[in-house]
């Protein structure tokens, strides 16, 4: 893991086409803006593992289930 020190209004690029930019610093709570390409899906950690469960959920559900799930 790469560790940066950052300050309001700093940025960091990751590659040609991802800009972080440090936007507000509250003690413990950092605001960072990202600009990227709209194909590049940007998740906070906890709704991407959210997504990933429920699509495991999805791909393991019987298809009796799914109907079931469609029609109620």
């Amino acid at each position: 893991m790469l560790i940066l020190s950052r300050k309001v209004d700093e940025k960091i690029k990751i590659g040609n086409d991802i800009t972080l930019t440090i936007i507000e610093i509250h003690g413990e709570l950092v605001k960072i803006g990202v600009e990227a390409p709209k194909n590049v899906k940007v998740f906070r950690q906890e709704v991407y593992e959210a997504i990933q469960a429920e699509n495991k959920a999805a791909a393991t559900q019987t298809s009796d289930d799914a109907l079931k799930n469609i029609f109620m």
